[in-house]
């Protein structure tokens, strides 16, 4: 694996074998370890907020979930692996787990969306072993959130999947991975959305040339706008007057 920056933080180029085997290593040594994920809205948010930044700097990878990332490895002139979204990538993680044995919690998204994504899993890997679900609609700390919090430690995962969205997530993991007795923490986004089946994926083509992010705007216009057009703005532009500078 080879590790590169990309406006100051560190993404990882991997493929997903060895990213597999990463998480097994992180088990196996007992943890805790962070396996997070790269677009072009984390990485934005990730220039503007230190403890982001911080958290995907220390993180043991940051695979790529976006082909505007894999564009931006490119422009600085690095050639980094395709992509890993998690509305495919985890329909293999699942046949992996139910290999290698690993424990999986999801808790995150709406009341309902876990358990049916873990319903949909199962169906694919018979095996996998699945030791709870939780919404993510509960109060982040207080009585609440330690109630939350014993129900994973009673089922003793090996990694625990956070479906909260960005950076809910990422605050979640970093200020309660310490009482929480998983090895491996992933903050997937809307994953279980797309794994449970709520939510629809572009067509196939449309993701083969890393268009997805387009098809997301079109379904929801108002609500990805500033993050799509004005966000991939800011970080193509960037990542040009970079190389340029280089030149100069």
């Amino acid at each position: 694996m080879e590790h590169i920056q990309i406006l100051g933080t560190r993404v990882t180029s991997a493929t997903m074998e060895e990213i597999h085997r990463e998480l097994t290593r992180i088990i196996t040594n007992g943890g805790p370890g962070f396996i997070l994920s790269a677009n072009i809205h984390g990485l934005n948010l990730a220039s503007r907020m230190k403890w982001l930044g911080d958290f995907y700097n220390r993180a043991d990878l940051v695979e790529v979930d976006g082909a505007g990332v894999v564009l931006g490895a490119r422009i600085l002139g690095y050639k980094i692996h395709k992509r890993l979204t998690w509305a495919d990538w985890g329909w293999h993680m699942a046949q992996y787990f139910a290999e290698e044995g690993h424990r999986l919690y999801l808790i995150g998204g709406v009341e309902g969306v876990a358990e049916e994504a873990a319903e949909k899993l199962i169906a694919h890997a018979p095996k996998l072993k699945i030791c709870g679900t939780h919404h993510g609609f509960f109060m982040k700390n207080g009585i609440e959130n330690e109630n939350v919090i014993n129900l994973i430690n009673k089922a003793t995962p090996d990694i625990l999947w956070v479906g909260m969205g960005m950076p809910l997530q990422e605050k979640w993991i970093l200020e309660n991975h310490k009482k929480i007795n998983a090895k491996v923490f992933m903050p997937c986004g809307a994953a279980f959305s797309y794994l449970a089946g709520r939510e629809s994926r572009c067509p196939k083509w449309v993701g083969e040339f890393g268009l997805e992010w387009l098809y997301r705007l079109a379904q929801e216009p108002r609500r990805m706008a500033r993050r799509y057009i004005i966000g991939n703005f800011l970080f193509i532009s960037k990542l040009i007057l970079i190389r340029i500078r280089a030149y100069v």
